[in-house]
């Protein structure tokens, strides 16, 4: 289990390094990101979990690390 949470940590690392790059090519980094953190909360919230009674709770955990991936990422400098 603790090598599947690292895969996952390393994945969602990558996953926020290829956004915020992504992001800063962009001619508004912060509505790239706004519209790209609605965009993924919509497939979360649309893709078909097979196997569980209530998929609730994984939509949860994955809503919320949405969020956390998308705080981490700091505005763009004043610079």
């Amino acid at each position: 289990m603790d090598e599947l949470n690292g895969r996952m940590m390393a994945c969602q690392i990558m996953v926020t390094g290829l956004i915020a790059r992504v992001a800063s090519e962009q001619r508004d980094p912060l509505r790239f990101l706004t519209d790209f953190r609605d965009e993924i909360k919509a497939v979360v919230n649309g893709v078909n979990i097979a196997g569980l009674d209530n998929s609730d709770r994984v939509r949860q955990v994955a809503q919320r690390t949405i969020d956390e991936l998308f705080s981490l990422m700091k505005p763009p400098s004043a610079e």
